[in-house]
Order: C-alpha cells, then structure tokens, then sequence
C-alpha cells in the first residue's frame, strides 16, 4: 500500500511517501528548485519519492492533502466580512488567488499529477484517489504516529490552519482523538510572528533570528505584552488583543496603535539592530515560553499522561522546547523534525494509513523517521561527472584515511562544507548536508556567520556530539537528534565572567568566550544540542570520533550547508557552487576532497547575491 502527501499553496511545500505505513522518502520542493520556502505544487518532490521508491504515480494508492481548502476559504470569507469594510484592499489582492487555483484545488491537483503521468507516458486517467486532510490533524498525526511512544499527549502550535491555531489531541495505539482548539485570528504562532515583523525581519522565515537575538536582550517589555496584546488564563488558554494587529484583513502583521504601544514604528529591514529589538525579541520569547508551560500543564493534567509530542511551527522554538523538558510535568517529549507546513504532509500521508485505513501502528522504541534523512542521496557517478565538468581538483579518499584527515583540517580551525548520505527532511541539517567547524575555536561562530552565511553576526551556532557524551557536555539526559533542544553548556565547561565582562550590554556581549567550547556556546551559555547516532548517522558519527580521537572533544560545530537566503544544498553542483562562491576552506562530498585553494577560479555571469531574495 503506496500513499503520497502533499502539502503546498501556502508555503514550504513537500511531499512524502509511506509504503504498508513505513516512511520511505519525503523532501521539500525548495531542495529542488532552489527557491526559498517555494510554495509550488512539489513536481520535483513527487518525483523524488517515487524514484526511491522504485514505482510509478500509477502504483500509488491514495493521495492526500495536508488541509481542507475550502474550510480555508470560509475562514477568510467569514474574517473578511467580520472586519468589513476594513480589508477591502487585502481582499481584493486576495481573491483572485483563491478564484484561480486555491478553491479549486482538487482539480488543481489533478492537473498536476496528470502532468507527471503524462510525462512518464502513462495512462493519464490512471489517477489514485485524492483525499484531504485538516491541517492540524496532519500536524498532530506527523508528531505521534512517528514518535516512540504506545500513548501520548499531542500539542499543535503554529500561525494558523484553517481555524485552528493550537490543538490538543490525545493519542493512543493508532487513533488521534481531537480534544480541543484555539481558533483564529487568536494565535501564539501569529504573535511571535507579529515580533518578528515589528523587528525588521521576514515573517515565516526570521522567526529563528529572534529567537537567536532574545538572549542579547532584556524582558522589559512582558508586562506591556500581558497587559496589552494577550489575555493568558492560568490554563494556557489565551485571547488576543485584536486591536493592536493588522494581519487578519491587513497587508501587515501591525498597525499603529502597535506602533505607539511600543515607541516607534518597525524597524527596517537590514537596517541596524538597537537594544530595542534585542529587549523585545526578549521579552515575545519569555511570554511564548510561558503559555506553552502553562498549556503543558493544563494538557497533563487532563489527559493525565506522561508523554508529549509537539508539531507546528512553534515547536521549532527550542528554546521553549528545552524549558518544556526541565520545567513540564511530562517525562518524555519528541517533537516533529519537520514541525513545520512541510511535516504536514507526512502527517497526512501517515492518518490515511492509521485512520482511513485502519492499520495497526508499530511503536520504534527510538522513533519511526530515520534519523531525518529521507531526501535524495548523491550518486557516485554524477558527483564525479559534475566535479570533472567543471575541471574541480579533488581527491577521492577512503573513510579510513578521510576521517583522520578531516579531523586534522577541522582541528586547524577550517571550515568544512559536509555532503553525503540522505538528504534531511525538515529545516535543520543533521549531518548530512552541513557546514562543520572547530567548536573550541574563539572566531568560529564570527567566521561562519559574515564569511560563510553572510548573515547577521549574533546567530549562534548549534553543537553535534556524540549522543553518549551528551550530558558530559551540557545539562541534559536525554537524546536530541533533531536539534530541537536547548540546554546549559555543563558548568564545569564554562568560564567564570570578570566584573568588566558581566558589565557588557546587548550585543557586546558576543565576542566574550564562555565556555571550552565557545563557537557553540550562546550569550546565556546555552546551546541548540543535536546528539549523533551511530545507527541513523553513522559517517557523521565516525567524523565526530576521528575528531575526538585527535582533540578529546566528542563535538562539531554544525551548520546547515546554504548561505543566506538560498535553500540548503542537495546535489553535488549544489554544494561546490555554495563551496566556492564562499569563504569555504574545504568540501567533501561523499568520499571526495576538495581544498579552496587548489580550486580553478570561479566566475558566473551573476554574483549569487543576484539570484536569491536577501531575507
């Protein structure tokens, strides 16, 4: 039994294939086109799964969407009329989306999978049954069909579904019980979204930068939060403050009476980051993480169980997530890698195979999503044929010389591009298409950041260790495969401030070494942990060894493998054009080696800050 999901229209579309209910493959579209977060029906990610999966569009099943359109579309009718006349110019922008493709998504849908039959010279009435699912229950249904657990707790967080913005659901063996909802436009996703907006970042895509710059900041702002923009009941449950927001009919996340609240308008895009942003990224993230323990505990309490699964786009806070694991009564939590819309459409696929179908669900004791990795894998032959092509100089090296040699180039403090294996699913790299460092070097993170991502200096960067070394190194016990867990660095690592240094403010305080290993060591001495596992990673594992082995330190630092505003790597051609438009000191792709300065010169007819949005 071969079933397909999809999830796309809105943003970070994917697709993602189970067979008899094992996960096969899944991939987001951007991976393909190397557009950014691309919405587009996912062609390329269709086409990916079915290759993995040796079949064709007519050997599939089942089809099913991520979310009901048309209860999408109520939404904005009923929104639009409520606000009206105000709206009338998002409205009309709106509508003629919706009338083109979004309301008639199934024959929308239809018309692409008759494409790829088509395409194959297949018989294009051969289509598999199209099914939808709502948009919360797939996130709900992507976070605990895959989990480890026989029963749990399910919490969804994000901007907004079709109505709903957080659910809670209890699930048990296969089945999903819905239990209940906060509806739009009242939303914690939506919220921090706002923040995001107001401090000159990108919605969707700059939600990981304020939660980065919330450390350099202060919570001065709480109180006007709670008093102003958010009524919070001592269950969790919340209201906002509809007032103060403009992005139920709006071309905008705030107006002005935000705008006055807080002292100014927002800050501009790109433009300098005062105390102001800092103190307030501060101040959204402190209340987020308090509504989030306060419905933890309210969902404990009810359903009085020990286990928690998170899905939606706020269970990518790891910070929250990390607060969850010390401060929530439940002993065991896992959160969706693919969190995000893109998860969706994993989630949709897995409730057709549990729910529609009615097929038992067999528990992994370490979860069912292979460590991630379900995307494409470069093929020796093309990464040879590419690299010639392009008349790169390489060596190709096997792992028992490679990984010794690695570990000499990294402990010199290089920096590494890292590609090989599966392709991750979800908006972290785990150690298969990453950018790796020295985590004891002082400059690491400043070199990264500018020369490398060619993004904003105050980014932290996340630690890969070995997962038996984990609480050696930092204040946790229990694994975090998925980077989706912050902690303490151990205090016995860390490094007592001076007077002077404990004196520094806001952004002063980032070149000040924290701990024995600073390149991964955050302003509040906390780190972004990924534990690596000999069974789902086992190169980026033995790499991590060979390290150790020469250093005594069992961790990397690790990078997704992108830069700025482009989606992260997925082929060969991929990776050596981010390699070399780059400050990049070496690269490996699979088993070949390839040093910067052996390179022929690189030249296109664009500089690649041309081809991608700057976000």
């Amino acid at each position: 039994m071969k079933i397909i999901g999809i999830s796309a229209y809105y943003h970070d579309s994917a697709a993602a294939l189970i067979v008899d209910g094992n996960i096969i493959a899944a991939a987001q579209e951007e991976r393909f086109t190397r557009k950014k977060h691309d919405a587009a029906f996912p062609a390329h990610a269709v086409k990916y799964c079915l290759e993995e999966a040796n079949c064709g569009l007519d050997d599939i099943d089942y089809v099913i969407f991520y979310d009901k359109p048309l209860v999408k579309f109520e939404r904005l009718l009923e929104t639009y009329l409520s606000y009206a006349p105000s709206g009338f110019q998002s409205f009309l922008l709106s509508m003629p989306v919706w009338l083109k493709d979004k309301l008639y998504l199934k024959a929308t849908l239809k018309k692409e999978f008759t494409a790829i039959l088509k395409e194959r010279s297949l018989d294009s009435n051969k289509l598999p049954p199209l099914l939808f699912n709502s948009h919360h229950k797939s996130h709900a249904a992507s976070a605990f069909y895959p989990s480890p657990f026989e029963q749990a707790a399910v919490v969804c967080l994000d901007g907004v579904g079709e109505w709903a913005t957080t659910s809670v659901w209890l699930g048990q063996a296969n089945k999903l019980e819905h239990k209940w909802e906060i509806n739009f436009p009242h939303s914690l996703g939506l919220l921090y979204s706002a923040f995001t907006y107001y401090t000159g970042f990108k919605v969707n895509s700059g939600e990981y930068k304020l939660m980065g710059l919330a450390p350099y900041g202060e919570p001065v702002y709480v109180d006007l939060i709670l008093n102003n923009l958010i009524d919070v009941k001592d269950d969790g449950s919340y209201r906002l403050d509809m007032s103060y927001f403009n992005y139920a009919t709006g071309l905008t996340m705030t107006n002005k009476k935000f705008d006055a609240l807080f002292g100014g308008p927002p800050r501009a895009a790109e433009s300098e980051i005062t105390q102001r942003e800092m103190d307030l990224a501060r101040s959204i993230q402190v209340v987020t993480e308090e509504i989030v323990l306060k419905i933890a505990k309210n969902v404990h309490q009810e359903l009085a169980v020990d286990n928690l699964c998170l899905a939606g786009g706020v269970a990518l806070n790891c910070v929250s997530n990390g607060r969850l694991l010390r401060e929530s009564p439940f002993k065991n939590i896992w959160i969706q890698p693919a969190a995000g819309d893109a998860g969706g459409a994993l989630g949709a696929a897995l409730t057709v195979w549990h729910q529609y179908l009615d097929q038992a669900r067999q528990v992994n004791p370490h979860d069912s999503m292979q460590g991630s990795y379900l995307g494409p894998k470069c093929k020796d032959h093309d990464i040879q044929n590419y690299l010639d092509s392009v008349n790169a100089r390489y060596q190709k090296i096997d792992d028992g010389e490679l990984m010794p040699k690695l570990a000499d180039i990294l402990s010199s403090e290089n920096v590494v591009g890292w590609c090989q294996g599966r392709m991750e699913f979800g908006p972290r790299s785990l150690g298969s298409r990453s950018i790796l460092g020295d985590p004891r070097s002082q400059k690491m993170q400043s070199i990264m950041n500018l020369k490398i991502k060619y993004r904003e200096s105050f980014r932290p960067f996340a630690p890969a260790v070995k997962a038996e070394k984990v609480s050696e190194w930092f204040e946790i016990d229990t694994i975090s495969p998925y980077m989706l867990l912050v902690a303490p660095v151990k205090s016995t690592k860390c490094f007592t401030m001076t007077k002077q240094q404990n004196k520094l403010f806001g952004i002063e305080k980032l070149n000040i070494p924290r701990s024995e290993i600073p390149s991964v060591t955050h302003v509040d001495y906390s780190a972004r942990i990924q534990t690596v596992h000999k069974e789902t990673n086992p190169r980026f594992y033995q790499l991590i060894d060979a390290f150790e082995q020469k250093t005594n330190y069992p961790v990397l630092v690790n990078t997704s493998f992108n830069v700025r505003g482009e989606p992260i790597v997925r082929t060969a051609e991929d990776a050596y054009r981010c390699f070399m438009r780059t400050e990049m000191d070496y690269l490996v792709i699979e088993n070949y080696l390839l040093a910067k300065t052996e390179q022929p010169e690189w030249s296109e007819q664009s500089d690649w800050r041309d081809q991608y949005e700057l976000d």
